[in-house]
């Protein structure tokens, strides 16, 4: 199976971030679960196990791309990209994990499956139950999380590091008293 999900679908800045994750049969599941019931402790210990064990990619639309297909499109894109990285690396890992000649198919967490060569399911919640998905929940979580931390050294005055681009309160104030700042999406009510 190959999970997909993304995070910074309701952030007001920055992009949205996709991973697309098949796990060996021998991974450790139960240090799993939907991205945001962990910790960011175990979040990144989750990270390293799935980064060094699954299959995995990595796709993305930045704010402008957002702010010109809408949300919805912009991570089905981003989910097609994350596709597209993974596939590059499947024959070998497959092969090393024992699964030469293996059938993928899809399941996304939510509505609606990005536009991919594998039959695909789409499941709201699904990032709580399959494992497939929750690595890729993590995997989104923690790559978006680093990029909004880099923003944050770019643009200090705007806080990424502590709301990640969610509407807080505080993000909310400073975009009302500075403006939306370079990696705002501007299609977003804030």
């Amino acid at each position: 199976m190959v999970g997909f999900d993304e995070a910074g679908r309701g952030s007001l800045a920055g992009p949205v971030v996709a991973a697309a994750v098949i796990l060996p049969p021998d991974f450790p599941v139960e240090i799993l679960d939907d991205s945001k019931r962990l910790s960011p402790r175990k979040r990144e210990a989750a990270q390293s196990v799935i980064r060094s064990r699954a299959c995995w990619g990595i796709g993305s639309a930045d704010h402008r791309t957002i702010d010109r297909v809408n949300i919805l499109e912009a991570t089905m894109l981003a989910m097609r990209d994350a596709f597209d990285d993974m596939s590059g690396k499947f024959g070998e890992w497959a092969s090393e994990n024992g699964l030469a000649g293996a059938v993928m198919r899809g399941m996304t967490d939510g509505t609606r499956c990005p536009d991919v060569p594998v039959e695909c399911h789409a499941e709201p919640r699904a990032d709580g139950k399959y494992p497939a998905v929750m690595a890729a929940s993590i995997l989104a979580k923690t790559y978006r999380d680093a990029l909004m931390a880099e923003y944050d050294r770019l643009y200090p005055e705007y806080g990424y590091a502590g709301h990640k681009g969610y509407p807080t309160r505080g993000h909310i104030a400073v975009c009302r008293r500075l403006g939306p700042s370079p990696i705002q999406r501007l299609t977003f009510r804030y």
